[in-house]
């Protein structure tokens, strides 16, 4: 018997269950809605947006099937779309599906000789070409043309397939054959197919060369989606992306998912597929669901710093997916569910998976897992199986690594074709199920049979039961809890990227070279360890320097350096042939010509001892490149923007660049470009770049003019358009937001009193962040004894919320299980970045009975966004909050907002005078805060004086940096000044910044907040809304903040500013070290960090007298101090939680000892608890 924890391969797993076609249960859901929104197409420079409804795409479908029927098309008829990533091919596919017909895409982009290769393969019957296929690509080669009218038996073509705006369809500018079919758009064809009918031919690498066909079969494409939607929420009102590669399996998964659940299709135009481009779109058309590549992920999160919190799924598949791209997914999509799916072309779906919950769901998800996800368990009734390579009878134990195969009902057909090759992969690719007698579904698929089970039209088209295993090539382990992951490759197919790459395939390319007698192709690790190909080769050296009407018989010099530089040119020569034959990510990187092969004592090539280029040999190379007039030539920019490609692409020097070299075909990729950008940052300091001018201008000589222009000492900027922070307007852009948006709020409110509140009921956004825990701890265990607080949380139902409250803090070691016990606490689920809190309309209801104050702490922290990226999560949710007072029971409202409202020249040269009063109108600031952060909080509150100038009561607290728990030292690790501290150990030195910083510790800005709530509008005396501003008596400078390292041990000396910027710049710089502390704020430190500091000085009698109503004591304030004593017990949490190291010799005085409860909460998870940045 198979472990617990292993699969069983001898049950059944539901053989028969077909779920229908795909093209059928599309036209079932466009009858049910057809007015329903199908496709989106969204704008592009070319042109508008285009929407199109499912009745659109149904009847323009239907129209194509009748043009393949009425021109001989029967089932299996294979038809070839020379395709483009659009609607047009939603109905090119759907058209030959329902004409019975197998679908096999044709990739413009694609060599000629390969589109050639491709079409032999699948001997279609019909072609069609898209119309913007050709607009963007070109018609098929003379090559392709003339194959398929000399070879191919083309029973019609579709020259010119176009689906118009109105949702028409033409066939053709000159004679449209699709125009007699247009009066048959409403009937769909009357084709019978079956489980085992083929739909889709793909294509996978071959090892002789030549692309292997593989069928899939109709059973696949709709046998797991039900499973899905239960499994992952995905319904009809998701909006899923189209972004795979249009020749690539996972396309079908991009169109026939949402066409099953009746959902919407949204696509980008190509411009957008890009850095920071493509998070905005996804934003922009609120797209709930994605199927992406690892390679495709890191594009979407390159350089973006816009979240998209529609995003609830994100599937992956196709590569190996690491945790660091998980976690910077999940920073931009916070609500994302990450699932690493996997399978292959042969497994037809992906058949199993690896879920990641949100960063809202479980923050901590990560710790314990490898940097490489696994790839999880099978789907419902699919089966991983690790199986003994020496005992095939056996599966392997639990940390064993096996063979990899996949057991289930929805396995491809097989390999097309007949010939003895391929019936033999065949055989060792698809096996019959060796653990169980497959008789015995046989026998029962008969009985059911002669009991009239099978008697649908389709069962023609069912072999009945097939108890299969596929092969996968994939070593791989079985993990404690019964997941899988990957652990290598038995066979010579490679990933690269995302790209699944036969190496046998380039070799076979390669050897048909005329000047090539050997070769193999590997994959060697390069400086950046990132996988690179590369190509052995020997040539026909006397034809090679007969070509060259050289001296054929001179002795040959054999050394690396005299044979790279003698075939320079035909080691050129091989890497144009072979971009002719195979794709571009196929063409490898390095070219190697040798003598003769390394054997081994078995007469195989010994591939340990094929030989590499040292630098040496690479510059000899280099020297031979640059002697051209043009690389001489080259600009100062140029040379210096050579250097930097010579350190980051694999085994390049800059002698071997000229001006017009190709960042991504000299072996550049994704990676490498996001390297790159930091590289020009430190090299032009202060330089204007955005990222996305790498991947527009990718050659030396582009690049390095968006370089010269970005530096002109005008000012002119790459897109010749002011910023919004260089013009009046875009400076009080929030400020006019501001104005319209009090348009919405009640003309009047209905005032809460403001005294005489007694065990109110709360309730309390942003409850599971850092300050959130606090206030809610306030609010249950201080003086206000609340009745009931009812919590705010982003969660899947009130127990996950619930859940989600008692972890976080537990993880502050705040947690009371009597808050549950005696029914004070609840969990409301919401979201604030939605309409009305995210709250279902009878949580809304039920609130606006029963609530008596709410304090909005809840917020999207973050220094780099925009006001537009915040204005949703920040401003609206605040509307919200005065909407929810301003109906039923009168209520208070308590709006935490931030110090960073005041942080504007005028406020700080005003400071200088006198503190900023509490009722400052904050009129100074309508003009020129620099953050969005600040101007979300600022707009704001210009609402909440709005509302209570028409009878809100409440207030508005202002807290600066929130620092940890004083008497704890329980501190959050995403925050400024505890970066501050990591980056200065990183470098070994702190910088002289004399400026005062505003702290207060969290539990007195918990204490303030909750004080105002409740007792400020008692304070004020008549006065219905006013302010409490938090600030520390006396005061840290920064120097005393960061001097606090060397107080407790650590070496860290003071050193002028700049010096210490050029420390973080060159730290940053070398890739050995670890990643530091503050690049995500490398802007920010590197600019003027001693005057980006400068705060104003504050007054806060209103929050001194509300506390002290609140708590009873007249020295209350004394605690919003942060001193030597607390910023020890920062610093001994912060080493204990393995945020920073200990010191290495004594200082000042000895770190603080952790207490029990503390050291316990650090062991239950605080250590990972590290949401929200700590300035409020």
């Amino acid at each position: 018997m198979a472990p617990p924890s292993q699969p069983d391969p001898t049950i059944d797993l539901d053989w028969g269950a077909y779920r229908g076609a795909i093209h059928e249960i599309f036209a079932s859901n466009a009858a049910q809605f057809p007015d329903r929104t199908c496709v989106v197409e969204t704008r592009s420079s070319r042109g508008p947006e285009r929407t199109f409804t499912y009745r659109q795409i149904n009847e323009s479908s239907n129209q194509l099937a009748h043009h393949f029927l009425a021109n001989g098309c029967q089932v299996g008829d294979v038809v070839a779309i020379y395709a483009y990533r659009g609607v047009d091919l939603v109905v090119a596919y759907m058209g030959a599906l329902k004409a019975g017909a197998t679908v096999s895409v044709l990739d413009p982009q694609y060599p000629p000789e390969r589109q050639k290769v491709l079409l032999e393969v699948a001997n279609p019957r019909f072609l069609v070409c898209i119309q913007r296929a050709i607009d963007e690509f070109g018609e098929l080669s003379a090559l392709v043309r003339d194959f398929v009218a000399d070879r191919l038996q083309i029973k019609s073509t579709v020259p010119a397939l176009q689906l118009l705006d109105d949702g028409g369809l033409k066939g053709g500018d000159g004679q449209d054959v699709l125009a007699p079919h247009a009066s048959a758009r409403a009937q769909v064809p009357d084709v019978v197919v079956g489980p085992d009918s083929i739909p889709t031919l793909s294509f996978t690498s071959g090892s002789e060369g030549r692309p292997k066909g593989v069928q899939g079969r109709h059973f696949s494409l709709t046998h797991y989606f039900p499973w899905m939607a239960e499994r992952f929420g995905l319904s009809d009102k998701d909006r899923f992306t189209m972004l795979s590669g249009i020749a690539h399996d996972p396309i079908q998964r991009d169109i026939f998912t949402p066409l099953f659940l009746g959902a919407q299709i949204v696509i980008p135009p190509a411009e957008l597929i890009s850095y920071e481009l493509l998070a905005e779109w996804m934003r922009d058309h609120r797209v709930t669901v994605t199927h992406l590549t690892p390679a495709m992920g890191q594009i979407l999160v390159g350089g973006a710093v816009t979240q998209f919190p529609t995003l609830r799924n994100a599937f992956f598949v196709g590569d190996l997916l690491t945790k660091k791209d998980c976690r910077k997914l999940r920073d931009l999509a916070p609500n994302v569910r990450i699932i690493n799916l996997y399978g292959s072309t042969e497994s037809q779906r992906a058949v199993s998976f690896f879920e990641i919950p949100s960063q809202n769901e479980d923050e901590a998800f990560f710790e314990g897992l490898p940097d490489i996800m696994p790839v999880g368990q099978g789907m419902r009734n699919v089966q991983l199986l690790v199986v003994d390579r020496d005992d095939r009878s056996k599966l392997c134990g639990i940390g064993e690594q096996g063979e990899l195969f996949i057991r289930a009902a929805g396995l491809a057909e097989g390999y097309l074709g007949d010939d003895e090759k391929t019936t033999q992969l065949n055989r060792d690719k698809f096996l019959t199920n060796w653990f169980v007698d497959p008789a015995q579904w046989t026998s029962e698929y008969e009985r059911q049979r002669a009991a009239g089970a099978y008697d649908a039209p389709w069962t023609r088209f069912y072999k009945g039961p097939r108890d299969r295993l596929y092969r996968t090539g994939d070593l791989g382990r079985r993990r404690e809890d019964g997941s899988v992951e990957c652990t290598g490759r038995i066979d010579s197919q490679v990933k690269i990227r995302g790209f699944r790459i036969e190496l046998g395939e380039i070799d076979a390319s390669l050897s048909q070279h005329p000047y090539v007698r050997e070769n193999i192709t590997v994959v060697r690790r390069d400086k950046n360890e990132e996988q690179t190909l590369v190509t052995y080769f020997v040539p026909e050296i006397k034809r090679w320097l007969q070509h060259l009407e050289q001296d054929s018989a001179q002795e040959v010099d054999e050394s690396m350096g005299a044979m790279l530089r003698r075939f320079k040119s035909l080691t050129d020569d091989c890497k144009s042939f072979l971009a002719a034959k195979v794709p571009k990510y196929a063409v490898p990187s390095i070219f190697i010509p040798l003598v003769r092969m390394p054997l081994n004592p078995n007469g195989k090539v010994d591939r340990p001892a094929l030989p590499f280029p040292d630098a040496a040999d690479l510059a000899l190379l280099g020297r031979r490149r640059a002697s051209s007039t043009t690389a001489a030539n080259m600009t100062d920019t140029q040379r210096r923007l050579a250097a930097i490609w010579a350190g980051i692409l694999p085994n390049r020097t800059a002698r071997m660049f000229v001006p017009a070299s190709n960042f991504f075909e000299e072996g550049g990729h994704s990676i490498l470009a996001q390297q790159m950008f930091f590289k020009l940052k430190q090299e032009w300091k202060g330089i204007d770049l955005p990222v996305r001018v790498i991947f527009q201008s990718q050659t030396l000589e582009a690049l390095a003019a968006e370089i010269d222009r970005a530096q002109d000492p005008i000012g002119l900027r790459l897109d010749a358009m002011p910023l919004p922070a260089d013009s009046d307007a875009g400076d009080e852009a929030y400020a006019a937001d501001a104005r319209e948006l009090v348009r919405q709020l009640p003309a009047s409110i209905q005032s809460a009193p403001a005294e005489g509140l007694s065990s109110p009921v709360m309730l309390l956004t942003g409850a599971t962040g850092f300050l959130g825990s606090y206030i809610l701890h306030e609010l249950l265990e201080g003086p206000a004894k609340a009745a009931r607080v009812v919590a705010h949380v982003r969660a899947k139902d009130a127990a996950s919320g619930l859940a989600r409250l008692e972890t976080t803090s537990k993880a502050y070691g705040l947690w009371k299980p009597s808050w549950v016990a005696d029914s004070r606490i609840e969990a409301v689920v919401g979201d604030i970045s939605k309409q009305d809190l995210g709250l279902s309309s009878e949580a809304w209801e039920r609130l606006t009975r029963e609530v008596d104050v709410i304090i909005h702490n809840g917020a999207q922290v973050n220094w780099m966004l925009p006001y537009s990226s915040l204005r949703a999560a920040n401003v609206l949710s605040t509307l919200a909050c005065v909407g929810l007072c301003a109906t039923g029971k009168p209520k208070r409202l308590a709006f935490v907002s931030s110090t960073s409202t005041l942080d504007s020249a005028h406020y700080v040269d005003l400071s200088r005078q006198s503190p900023i009063l509490e009722a400052d109108d904050l009129e100074g600031s309508r003009k020129g805060l620099g953050t969005g952060y600040g101007q979300s909080k600022w707009a704001s509150e210009y609402m909440v004086r709005e509302a209570g100038k028409r009878g809100l009561v409440g207030a508005v607290v202002r807290p600066g940096y929130v620092t940890g728990d004083p008497d704890t030292g329980m501190s959050v690790t995403d925050d400024f000044l505890v970066r501050l501290w990591k980056g200065c150990l990183q470098v070994g030195a702190r910088p002289d910044i004399a400026n005062t910083v505003n702290t207060v510790p969290v539990k007195q800005v918990a204490r303030i907040t909750v004080a105002a709530a409740l007792q400020l509008p008692a304070v004020l005396a008549g006065q219905p809304l006013g302010v409490a501003q938090l600030t520390s008596h006396p005061r840290v400078t920064l120097n005393d903040w960061i001097g606090a390292l060397e107080v407790y041990g650590h070496s860290v000396p003071r050193v002028p500013y700049r010096e210490w910027c050029d420390r973080v710049v060159d730290y940053i710089g070398d890739t050995s070290k670890e990643e530091h502390a503050l690049l995500p704020l490398f802007h920010f430190v590197v600019g003027d960090l001693p005057a980006d500091t400068v705060a104003p000085e504050l007054d806060d009698r209103n929050a001194a007298a509300a506390l002290q109503r609140y708590t009873g004591e007249s020295d209350a304030l004394a605690k919003s101090a942060v001193d030597v004593d607390i910023l020890g017990r920062y610093l001994a949490y912060l080493i204990a939680a393995g945020f920073l190291p200990a010191p290495t010799r004594a200082g000042e005085r000895p770190l603080p000892q952790l207490d029990d409860d503390t050291l316990q909460s650090l062991a239950a998870g605080a250590r990972s608890v590290v949401g929200s940045r700590a300035r409020a």
